[in-house]
């Protein structure tokens, strides 16, 4: 009798212990399923916040926007589309909007952040600074800059126009919280920088200008 209750007493426990398994491995299904729902959704906004932009960007007056910058604002503001700018990287399959300076979405922790010592595109040799996280994250939109190239080419779509820059030099400094830009005064510029992953390096990408259009789309 003693037995069949100790029996009894272990397949009780041994019970006990698959429900619990089997409710933990439930839960732990239903946190990535939810991981991946909410990134997918996110994915989709960025779809649409990117079509959007596109959209308005073939629809604005070139001849009007050229007369200053401050008509590009105020034309972006009346659009109320959250992004000025979006970068293109076809080697690293990289697409992505660019929020404004001074916007709540222009920090590397939400996006890629234009910082605040960069001109736009449309100034004539000015330096159109990029700055974004590498690593794993949700938010390491730079993750796969360590893979590009001189001569490789880079896209931003700003304004109505389409900027087409070409590398032309990749270094690395050591990350002190700033950065030493080295480029060509004379041509106007983009820069790229991002954290090398598990180093106390950045890279720095230059790039330059090569050529400059209407956006067709």
């Amino acid at each position: 009798m003693r037995i069949e209750k100790e029996k009894n007493k272990k397949r009780f426990k041994k019970s006990q212990l698959i429900i619990v398994g089997s409710l933990l491995i439930l839960l732990g299904g239903c946190v990535i399923c939810g991981k991946y729902a909410y990134n997918y959704f996110l994915d989709r906004i960025e779809d649409i916040k990117i079509e959007e932009f596109y959209n308005e960007q073939e629809n604005i007056d070139t001849e009007v926007i050229e007369e200053t910058t401050e008509k590009v604002e105020e034309t972006k503001q009346e659009t109320k589309i959250d992004y000025v700018a979006v970068i293109k990287i076809p080697k690293i399959g990289l697409e992505k909007g660019l929020c404004k300076k001074g916007s709540y979405c222009n920090n590397v922790n939400q996006n890629i952040q234009i910082l605040k010592e960069s001109s736009y595109p449309d100034v004539s040799n000015g330096n159109f600074i990029l700055a974004g996280h590498s690593g794993n994250g949700r938010t390491a939109y730079f993750r796969n800059v360590y893979k590009l190239d001189k001569d490789d080419e880079i896209s931003i779509i700003y304004g109505g126009f389409e900027y087409k820059y070409k590398i032309v030099n990749i270094y690395d400094v050591e990350k002190t919280g700033t950065a030493s830009i080295v480029r060509n005064r004379e041509k106007t510029t983009l820069t790229l920088v991002t954290c090398r992953h598990n180093t106390n390096k950045q890279i720095i990408v230059i790039s330059e200008l090569v050529e400059r259009k209407e956006y067709n789309g």
